[in-house]
């Protein structure tokens, strides 16, 4: 019996160093194609997203994500619901996904790409930058990791202005039409919004609450006149976070872009009582030249807000 256990022992010894000289790999390597499409997928919520995120067809991307999770025999994502959320096992491997993706991007920007150096300034208005903004910077600064990105948060007006004078290299607006040189990348509607479960819309004069320099006010207010709806004008402040406060306070209402709302507030059901607010385009401006950092973030910005969108709803947005 010792023989045979020292003789087994012996073979198994041999075959490890045998597999080891011909360069077999006993353990298994993980696809960073497929990590980088399962990070993506957990960060839109969705496989249609993140598809348009990474210029791929949902059918790649869902081929990708099976092939990671038969490689590590576990269930990453639970699909029982509409959406799309992350099992115990899919949450463990995402902040490893993370790093690996951050280290490997790393490893490539360092060996292969141009060092490019410099700043870049990117103007944007404060109720645009989530969710869309971080996600880019995220991936500007690990494919450009010597350039250095300032972000100013402004309102369009005072964007356009410094985007004129040379003080920001990219912008993103909202306005309803976009001016020399700027891209319309996506239209969507306003709506109007209120405290959760206000009743400020139905009081009348009707209370409104616009910064001075919003870009929506003359509009709504001109369709209110329009509709000869009585109102009357709240607070008239520089500042956004006075008119978030007196709306979230059911003193008065707002008009937003629809989806993007301060917290505590939230779309009014009127039923129609209230005249249509109107639309906003998201409007880029990229100082011209031919700067390939410039055409980089471009690109990843209009990528971005594309993926959210698909060309129906853009078509039905725009009509």
């Amino acid at each position: 019996m010792l023989i045979y256990m020292a003789c087994r022992a012996s073979f198994l010894k041999r075959m490890v160093l045998k597999l080891l000289i011909t360069g077999i790999d006993v353990a298994r390597n993980l696809d960073i194609t497929s990590l980088r499409s399962f990070v993506a997928v957990a960060d839109s919520g969705g496989v249609t997203k993140a598809a348009g995120y990474l210029h791929l067809t949902q059918s790649a991307v869902s081929m990708q994500l099976k092939r990671l999770e038969e490689s590590l025999d576990v269930s990453l994502l639970d699909r029982t619901n509409r959406s799309v959320s992350l099992t115990a096992e899919g949450e463990q491997l995402l902040s490893y996904a993370r790093r690996m993706l951050t280290l490997n991007d790393e490893i490539y920007t360092r060996l292969t790409a141009k060092e490019y150096e410099g700043e870049i300034v990117l103007g944007v208005p404060h109720d645009i930058i989530y969710p869309y903004i971080p996600p880019i910077l995220r991936r500007f600064a690990a494919d450009f990791p010597r350039v250095q990105m300032r972000m100013v948060s402004a309102p369009t007006k005072r964007l356009r202005q410094m985007f004129d004078r040379g003080e920001c290299d990219v912008i993103l607006t909202t306005e309803e039409h976009p001016g020399a040189g700027g891209e319309a990348l996506v239209t969507l509607p306003l709506v109007w919004i209120g405290a959760v479960g206000g009743t400020a819309w139905k009081t009348r004069p009707l209370p409104v609450a616009f910064c001075k320099n919003c870009i929506f006010r003359s509009g709504v207010l001109k369709r209110l006149d329009e509709a000869d709806f009585d109102w009357e004008m709240v607070v008239d402040s520089d500042l956004d976070n006075a008119v978030e406060a007196v709306v979230s306070a059911d003193l008065a209402i707002h008009a937003a872009i629809k989806g993007v709302y301060p917290r505590q507030t939230g779309p009014i059901a009127h039923d129609g009582v209230l005249p249509d607010p109107g639309q906003s385009r998201i409007v880029l401006y990229l100082q011209a030249g031919e700067d390939p950092i410039l055409a980089a973030l471009r690109d990843m910005i209009r990528t971005a807000y594309l993926s959210e969108w698909s060309p129906s709803e853009a078509v039905a947005l725009r009509a």
